[in-house]
């Protein structure tokens, strides 16, 4: 694959590659503010936790990294995020699948995953640019992706089946290459 998968690590988190062996701790992870119940939001329930993990390393396999997000301030795991539809010939690739616990909310952990993800695409393997997808009515997880720098796209109308049924329409977010170093100093002063 064009990324190479490993550890990414920073002054906050590190990124570990996403095993089975994070099961236990995600599940204690997702019951801390229980995310699963926002229905605009698709986060796993503790008791799908080992199928959503397992699912995640398997798209690994094609064209995925998964990570579980540990503190390291708490030594604990916080969340999730990954790599996704990387697409290595253009040069491109999505970051989502991105939920934290109540308690990593609203501290340095999200900005600085973002962080090592952006540096490791951008400056390590040269991306043109990096899309966000979030649910039109997710708020919170639009005006954290607006923060990060990227600008909308636009809005996928009608774009995905949820779980409960409803239409979700999806809003589309970039930041291209030409703009990282700008994004990488507002994100660098931040966390400073």
């Amino acid at each position: 694959m064009w990324i190479n998968e490993g550890k990414l690590e920073g002054k906050f988190v590190i990124l570990e590659p996403l095993r089975i062996e994070h099961v236990p701790r995600l599940k204690s992870a997702v019951q801390d503010g229980e995310p699963w119940k926002l229905w605009f939001a698709t986060v796993p329930s503790p008791e799908n936790m080992g199928a959503y993990v397992e699912y995640a390393i398997e798209a690994g396999k094609a064209r995925n990294i998964a990570y579980a997000v540990r503190s390291k301030l708490t030594g604990e795991i916080v969340g999730t995020t990954r790599y996704y539809n990387v697409d290595e010939h253009n040069r491109r690739a999505m970051i989502g699948y991105t939920w934290y616990s109540a308690s990593a909310q609203r501290t340095p952990v999200n900005t600085e995953c973002k962080l090592l993800l952006l540096s490791n695409l951008f400056e390590s393997h040269d991306a043109i640019a990096v899309e966000f997808r979030t649910h039109f009515f997710n708020q919170r997880s639009r005006s954290a992706i607006e923060r990060l720098g990227a600008k909308l796209d636009g809005i996928l109308r009608h774009h995905q089946i949820m779980p409960d049924g409803s239409l979700r329409d999806t809003a589309v977010y970039s930041i291209v290459a030409a703009e990282w170093p700008a994004v990488k100093n507002n994100l660098l002063s931040k966390l400073n």
